[in-house]
């Protein structure tokens, strides 16, 4: 049921995603600048701080709900925002330095996966 429960959130999430970016890109005409993706991913950050930190004081949310707004929902939103919290949640465990080596793997590894990907389709084709 939990499955089902992180697919309708990750559907949502996906829509919104799409509707935020469009609307966001119509706003400002054509830009040479991502700024679509930076309002989803800086709005995705904002939500899971405002919802992992009122679930975590304030106890508000079940189980359930955890799954379909911060796995699902904001994971379709946009998966910068787990990386955010969960580099922020290593920042004030104490482990600064895994979270720094959260930020450089993420960034350099990502990177390099989106290189390697281009580079073998570019081969491929």
């Amino acid at each position: 049921m939990i499955i089902l429960i992180i697919g309708a959130g990750g559907l949502v999430g996906a829509i919104m995603r799409y509707l935020v970016g469009s609307w966001v890109i119509g706003a400002v005409g054509n830009p040479s600048f991502p700024y679509g993706t930076l309002v989803v991913n800086v709005l995705g950050c904002a939500m899971i701080g405002l919802l992992a930190g009122l679930a975590e004081t304030r106890d508000l949310l079940s189980p359930e709900a955890r799954a379909f707004l911060l796995v699902g929902l904001l994971g379709g939103f946009t998966t910068f925002s787990a990386f955010g919290f969960e580099t922020i949640s290593l920042a004030r465990d104490g482990a600064l330095l895994i979270g720094l080596a959260n930020v450089g793997a993420q960034v350099v590894l990502g990177l390099g996966a989106v290189w390697a990907g281009l580079s073998v389709a570019q081969r491929v084709s």
